[in-house]
Protein backbone atom coordinates (compact mmCIF):
# COMPACT_ATOMS: atom_id res chain seq x y z
CA UNK A 1 0.00 0.00 0.00
CA UNK A 2 1.25 3.27 -1.02
CA UNK A 3 2.26 5.71 2.30
CA UNK A 4 0.93 9.53 2.23
CA UNK A 5 4.32 11.99 1.66
CA UNK A 6 2.30 15.20 3.17
CA UNK A 7 4.00 16.44 6.45
CA UNK A 8 2.00 15.21 9.37
CA UNK A 9 0.41 12.06 7.91
CA UNK A 10 2.51 9.58 6.88
CA UNK A 11 0.12 6.81 6.74
CA UNK A 12 -0.25 4.20 4.60
CA UNK A 13 -3.93 4.73 2.64
CA UNK A 14 -5.59 2.37 -0.10
CA UNK A 15 -6.61 4.60 -3.16
CA UNK A 16 -9.98 3.24 -3.24
CA UNK A 17 -10.85 4.98 -0.42
CA UNK A 18 -9.27 7.62 -0.66
CA UNK A 19 -11.38 11.05 -0.43
CA UNK A 20 -11.09 14.28 0.02
CA UNK A 21 -10.78 14.59 3.81
CA UNK A 22 -9.13 11.37 4.41
CA UNK A 23 -5.70 13.43 5.14
CA UNK A 24 -5.07 15.81 7.54
CA UNK A 25 -1.88 17.28 7.37
CA UNK A 26 0.75 20.66 7.26
CA UNK A 27 1.28 22.41 4.28
CA UNK A 28 4.16 24.02 5.00
CA UNK A 29 7.52 23.27 6.77
CA UNK A 30 8.59 23.09 10.51
CA UNK A 31 10.13 25.47 12.59
CA UNK A 32 12.86 25.06 15.01
CA UNK A 33 13.46 28.15 17.18
CA UNK A 34 15.30 28.72 20.68
CA UNK A 35 13.94 25.57 21.71
CA UNK A 36 10.88 25.69 20.38
CA UNK A 37 9.36 23.16 17.86
CA UNK A 38 6.30 23.93 15.64
CA UNK A 39 4.78 24.42 11.72
CA UNK A 40 4.55 27.83 10.06
CA UNK A 41 1.23 27.25 9.26
CA UNK A 42 0.28 26.84 12.69
CA UNK A 43 0.56 29.04 15.57
CA UNK A 44 1.09 26.04 18.24
CA UNK A 45 4.67 25.84 19.75
CA UNK A 46 5.78 22.58 21.65
CA UNK A 47 9.45 21.68 23.73
CA UNK A 48 9.80 18.17 23.31
CA UNK A 49 10.34 16.25 19.80
CA UNK A 50 7.79 14.00 20.76
CA UNK A 51 5.30 16.76 21.51
CA UNK A 52 6.23 17.83 17.90
CA UNK A 53 5.57 15.12 16.39
CA UNK A 54 1.89 14.89 17.65
CA UNK A 55 1.02 17.73 16.57
CA UNK A 56 -2.79 17.56 15.02
CA UNK A 57 -2.50 18.73 11.05
CA UNK A 58 -4.32 21.47 10.23
CA UNK A 59 -5.20 21.18 6.72
CA UNK A 60 -7.52 18.59 5.09
CA UNK A 61 -7.23 16.89 1.74
CA UNK A 62 -6.77 13.54 -0.15
CA UNK A 63 -3.79 11.60 0.60
CA UNK A 64 -1.26 11.30 -1.81
CA UNK A 65 2.41 9.45 -2.60
CA UNK A 66 3.57 12.50 -5.25
CA UNK A 67 7.34 13.76 -4.01
CA UNK A 68 7.65 16.14 -1.26
CA UNK A 69 7.67 19.62 -2.13
CA UNK A 70 10.30 21.49 -0.62
CA UNK A 71 10.36 24.76 0.96
CA UNK A 72 13.13 26.95 -0.59
CA UNK A 73 13.89 30.28 0.92
CA UNK A 74 11.94 33.25 -1.11
CA UNK A 75 14.52 35.21 -3.68
CA UNK A 76 15.02 38.50 -3.04
CA UNK A 77 13.46 41.26 -5.60
CA UNK A 78 15.25 41.49 -8.60
CA UNK A 79 16.42 44.83 -9.41
CA UNK A 80 14.51 45.76 -13.11
CA UNK A 81 16.34 48.15 -15.77
CA UNK A 82 14.23 50.03 -17.49
CA UNK A 83 14.99 50.97 -21.45
CA UNK A 84 14.36 53.39 -23.37
CA UNK A 85 14.78 54.76 -26.93
CA UNK A 86 16.09 58.29 -26.03
CA UNK A 87 19.29 58.78 -23.80
CA UNK A 88 18.46 59.33 -20.12
CA UNK A 89 19.82 62.89 -19.49
CA UNK A 90 22.30 63.21 -16.86
CA UNK A 91 21.87 64.55 -13.62
CA UNK A 92 23.33 68.04 -12.93
CA UNK A 93 26.88 67.70 -11.29
CA UNK A 94 27.30 70.94 -9.99
CA UNK A 95 25.65 74.27 -9.87
CA UNK A 96 27.79 77.36 -9.46
CA UNK A 97 27.66 80.50 -7.53
CA UNK A 98 25.79 82.25 -10.22
CA UNK A 99 22.59 79.51 -10.29
CA UNK A 100 24.15 78.24 -13.41
CA UNK A 101 23.65 73.95 -13.64
CA UNK A 102 26.42 72.33 -14.77
CA UNK A 103 26.14 69.26 -16.47
CA UNK A 104 29.31 66.01 -17.18
CA UNK A 105 30.91 63.49 -15.93
CA UNK A 106 31.48 64.19 -11.90
CA UNK A 107 35.31 63.94 -11.09
CA UNK A 108 36.14 60.34 -9.77
CA UNK A 109 37.38 60.49 -5.90
CA UNK A 110 40.63 58.76 -5.10
CA UNK A 111 40.21 55.61 -2.71
CA UNK A 112 40.72 56.52 0.31
CA UNK A 113 43.76 54.26 1.55
CA UNK A 114 42.31 50.88 3.69
CA UNK A 115 42.66 50.98 7.23
CA UNK A 116 44.16 47.97 8.56
CA UNK A 117 41.40 46.03 11.08
CA UNK A 118 43.12 45.32 14.21
CA UNK A 119 44.63 42.03 15.01
CA UNK A 120 42.10 39.78 16.86
CA UNK A 121 42.81 39.68 21.01
CA UNK A 122 44.37 36.17 22.28
CA UNK A 123 42.12 33.85 23.87
CA UNK A 124 43.05 33.76 26.87
CA UNK A 125 43.94 30.43 28.10
CA UNK A 126 41.32 27.78 30.03
CA UNK A 127 41.68 27.28 33.47
CA UNK A 128 42.88 24.05 34.44
CA UNK A 129 40.28 22.24 36.15
CA UNK A 130 41.09 21.36 39.66
CA UNK A 131 40.30 17.94 40.64
CA UNK A 132 38.75 16.83 44.54
CA UNK A 133 40.57 13.82 45.78
CA UNK A 134 38.48 11.15 47.60
CA UNK A 135 39.72 11.28 51.17
CA UNK A 136 40.74 7.46 51.55
CA UNK A 137 41.19 7.33 55.78
CA UNK A 138 36.98 7.81 55.29
CA UNK A 139 35.57 4.49 55.37
CA UNK A 140 32.16 4.13 52.51
CA UNK A 141 29.26 1.78 52.53
CA UNK A 142 28.76 -0.94 49.92
CA UNK A 143 26.65 0.15 47.24
CA UNK A 144 27.49 3.87 47.14
CA UNK A 145 27.69 5.77 43.99
CA UNK A 146 30.13 7.34 42.69
CA UNK A 147 30.00 11.88 43.00
CA UNK A 148 31.46 12.32 40.04
CA UNK A 149 29.18 12.87 37.06
CA UNK A 150 28.70 10.26 34.27
CA UNK A 151 30.27 7.64 36.31
CA UNK A 152 27.62 5.74 37.99
CA UNK A 153 29.91 3.48 39.27
CA UNK A 154 29.26 1.82 42.79
CA UNK A 155 31.69 0.67 45.95
CA UNK A 156 32.14 -2.55 46.19
CA UNK A 157 35.45 -3.21 48.27
CA UNK A 158 38.79 -1.21 48.62
CA UNK A 159 40.78 -3.47 46.60
CA UNK A 160 38.17 -3.10 43.34
CA UNK A 161 36.88 0.48 44.02
CA UNK A 162 40.13 2.12 45.95
CA UNK A 163 42.92 -0.03 44.76
CA UNK A 164 44.84 -0.40 41.33
CA UNK A 165 41.96 -1.80 39.67
CA UNK A 166 39.55 1.63 40.38
CA UNK A 167 38.66 3.26 36.47
CA UNK A 168 36.98 6.35 37.29
CA UNK A 169 35.38 7.63 33.75
CA UNK A 170 33.40 11.05 34.04
CA UNK A 171 32.80 14.49 33.02
CA UNK A 172 34.55 17.12 34.65
CA UNK A 173 32.34 19.87 33.05
CA UNK A 174 28.77 20.81 33.28
CA UNK A 175 24.89 19.33 31.39
CA UNK A 176 24.31 21.92 28.76
CA UNK A 177 21.11 21.93 26.98
CA UNK A 178 19.94 24.12 24.13
CA UNK A 179 17.49 24.28 21.79
CA UNK A 180 16.33 20.65 21.67
CA UNK A 181 20.32 19.11 21.90
CA UNK A 182 21.91 18.05 25.17
CA UNK A 183 25.56 17.05 26.51
CA UNK A 184 28.43 18.40 28.22
CA UNK A 185 30.13 21.70 28.59
CA UNK A 186 33.41 19.36 28.08
CA UNK A 187 32.25 17.29 25.24
CA UNK A 188 31.50 18.09 21.73
CA UNK A 189 29.11 15.09 21.20
CA UNK A 190 25.12 16.47 21.85
CA UNK A 191 22.30 14.03 21.58
CA UNK A 192 18.28 15.13 21.56
CA UNK A 193 16.93 12.74 23.65
CA UNK A 194 17.30 12.84 27.57
CA UNK A 195 18.00 8.72 28.18
CA UNK A 196 20.58 8.85 25.30
CA UNK A 197 22.11 12.13 27.48
CA UNK A 198 22.54 9.34 30.35
CA UNK A 199 24.20 7.47 28.62
CA UNK A 200 26.99 9.89 27.29
CA UNK A 201 30.03 8.19 28.41
CA UNK A 202 32.66 10.67 29.99
CA UNK A 203 35.25 12.12 28.65
CA UNK A 204 38.29 11.98 31.02
CA UNK A 205 39.50 8.77 33.07
CA UNK A 206 41.44 8.31 36.35
CA UNK A 207 42.08 5.71 38.56
CA UNK A 208 39.88 7.09 41.59
CA UNK A 209 37.03 7.44 42.45
CA UNK A 210 34.97 10.41 44.28
CA UNK A 211 32.69 8.38 47.34
CA UNK A 212 33.06 11.05 49.92
CA UNK A 213 34.85 13.88 48.62
CA UNK A 214 38.08 15.41 50.11
CA UNK A 215 38.80 15.96 53.74
CA UNK A 216 37.54 19.04 54.77
CA UNK A 217 39.05 21.36 57.57
CA UNK A 218 37.96 21.34 60.77
CA UNK A 219 37.05 25.15 61.96
CA UNK A 220 37.96 26.50 64.81
CA UNK A 221 34.49 27.61 67.07
CA UNK A 222 34.65 30.57 67.96
CA UNK A 223 32.36 32.12 71.01
CA UNK A 224 30.36 34.83 70.82
CA UNK A 225 28.32 37.48 72.90
CA UNK A 226 24.65 38.16 71.37
CA UNK A 227 22.35 40.41 72.51
CA UNK A 228 19.46 39.82 75.13
CA UNK A 229 16.63 41.67 76.68
CA UNK A 230 13.51 40.46 79.08
CA UNK A 231 9.94 41.30 80.35
CA UNK A 232 7.67 39.47 82.93
CA UNK A 233 4.10 39.63 83.56
CA UNK A 234 2.53 37.92 86.45
CA UNK A 235 2.73 34.21 86.13
CA UNK A 236 6.24 33.82 83.26
CA UNK A 237 9.49 35.53 82.87
CA UNK A 238 9.98 36.38 78.99
CA UNK A 239 13.85 36.31 77.79
CA UNK A 240 14.66 37.22 73.97
CA UNK A 241 18.29 35.93 72.33
CA UNK A 242 18.96 37.37 69.99
CA UNK A 243 21.02 35.18 67.38
CA UNK A 244 20.03 34.64 63.85
CA UNK A 245 20.23 31.19 61.99
CA UNK A 246 20.27 29.20 65.35
CA UNK A 247 20.51 24.97 64.56
CA UNK A 248 17.28 24.40 66.20
CA UNK A 249 18.16 20.50 66.32
CA UNK A 250 21.65 21.06 67.94
CA UNK A 251 20.15 24.04 70.96
CA UNK A 252 19.96 23.10 74.45
CA UNK A 253 18.15 24.98 77.04
CA UNK A 254 18.48 23.44 80.13
CA UNK A 255 15.93 24.68 83.35
CA UNK A 256 16.67 24.62 87.15
CA UNK A 257 15.29 26.10 89.79
CA UNK A 258 17.92 29.42 90.26
CA UNK A 259 19.52 29.21 87.15
CA UNK A 260 19.36 28.91 83.12
CA UNK A 261 21.99 27.28 81.06
CA UNK A 262 22.23 28.67 77.45
CA UNK A 263 23.76 26.62 74.37
CA UNK A 264 23.12 27.93 71.01
CA UNK A 265 25.02 26.86 68.06
CA UNK A 266 25.43 29.52 64.49
CA UNK A 267 26.62 28.58 60.71
CA UNK A 268 30.09 29.08 60.63
CA UNK A 269 31.29 27.77 63.89
CA UNK A 270 29.80 30.38 65.90
CA UNK A 271 28.82 29.23 69.49
CA UNK A 272 26.82 31.24 72.11
CA UNK A 273 27.06 30.09 75.66
CA UNK A 274 25.29 31.29 79.07
CA UNK A 275 25.16 30.25 82.26
CA UNK A 276 21.89 32.69 83.91
CA UNK A 277 21.76 32.64 87.83
CA UNK A 278 18.06 33.84 88.26
CA UNK A 279 16.30 36.44 90.98
CA UNK A 280 13.90 34.31 91.97
CA UNK A 281 12.87 30.61 91.45
CA UNK A 282 11.05 29.12 88.68
CA UNK A 283 9.22 25.93 87.85
CA UNK A 284 11.89 24.26 85.40
CA UNK A 285 9.15 22.13 84.36
CA UNK A 286 6.69 24.73 83.14
CA UNK A 287 9.23 26.51 81.18
CA UNK A 288 10.24 26.41 77.44
CA UNK A 289 12.01 27.52 74.39
CA UNK A 290 11.48 28.20 71.02
CA UNK A 291 14.03 28.51 68.26
CA UNK A 292 12.65 31.23 65.49
CA UNK A 293 14.71 32.76 62.64
CA UNK A 294 16.28 35.89 64.25
CA UNK A 295 16.16 34.90 68.03
CA UNK A 296 15.49 32.21 70.32
CA UNK A 297 12.49 32.76 72.98
CA UNK A 298 12.76 31.41 76.54
CA UNK A 299 9.67 31.12 78.44
CA UNK A 300 10.07 30.48 82.18
CA UNK A 301 7.34 30.09 84.83
CA UNK A 302 7.76 31.93 88.14
CA UNK A 303 7.69 29.87 90.95
CA UNK A 304 6.09 32.74 93.23
CA UNK A 305 3.76 35.27 92.62
CA UNK A 306 6.03 38.20 93.02
CA UNK A 307 7.99 40.90 90.36
CA UNK A 308 11.46 40.67 89.18
CA UNK A 309 13.17 43.95 90.28
CA UNK A 310 16.13 42.44 87.86
CA UNK A 311 16.97 39.34 85.69
CA UNK A 312 19.53 38.42 87.50
CA UNK A 313 20.42 38.64 91.50
CA UNK A 314 21.22 41.77 92.83
CA UNK A 315 22.66 42.96 96.42
CA UNK A 316 20.20 46.00 96.49
CA UNK A 317 17.74 45.08 94.05
CA UNK A 318 14.07 44.77 96.26
CA UNK A 319 10.76 43.83 95.01
CA UNK A 320 7.38 43.32 96.34
CA UNK A 321 4.22 42.12 94.34
CA UNK A 322 2.65 44.42 92.17
CA UNK A 323 0.25 42.37 90.18
CA UNK A 324 -3.82 42.18 91.11
CA UNK A 325 -3.51 45.20 94.01
CA UNK A 326 -6.60 46.80 94.58
CA UNK A 327 -7.37 50.50 94.75
CA UNK A 328 -6.66 52.65 92.37
CA UNK A 329 -6.18 51.81 88.12
CA UNK A 330 -4.25 48.67 87.88
CA UNK A 331 -0.75 48.33 89.25
CA UNK A 332 0.79 51.80 88.79
CA UNK A 333 -0.79 53.93 91.33
CA UNK A 334 -2.51 51.62 93.43
CA UNK A 335 -3.27 52.39 96.82
CA UNK A 336 -2.57 49.15 98.83
CA UNK A 337 0.14 47.33 98.05
CA UNK A 338 -0.01 43.17 98.62
CA UNK A 339 3.30 41.72 99.74
CA UNK A 340 4.33 37.83 99.01
CA UNK A 341 5.36 36.06 102.32
CA UNK A 342 8.76 35.45 100.83
CA UNK A 343 9.08 39.44 99.71
CA UNK A 344 12.58 40.88 100.61
CA UNK A 345 11.00 43.71 102.34
CA UNK A 346 9.53 41.55 105.47
CA UNK A 347 13.16 41.01 106.58
CA UNK A 348 13.28 44.69 106.80
CA UNK A 349 10.19 45.16 109.59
Amino acid sequence: MPVCTHRGCEKTYDEASNTDTACTFHPQGPIFHEGLKGWSCCSKRVISFDQFLAIPGCSIGRHTDAPREEFAPAPADEKVEVTNDKPATPAPVAVQNNGTEVYGSAPVAAPKPATPKPAPAAAAPAEPIVEEEDDLSVPVAVGKTCLRRGCGQTYVSEEESRGSKAQCQYHPGSPVFHEGSKGWSCCPRKVLEFDEFLKLKGCRHTNQHLFVGAKKEEKVEELVHCRHDWYQTQTHINLSIFAKKVEAKSALVEFKEREVNIDLKMPDGKRFKLVLPLFQPIEPAGSTFEVLGTKVEITMKKGNGISWATLEPSEGAKCWTTFGTTGGAGTVGSKVMHLATDSPLYAEK
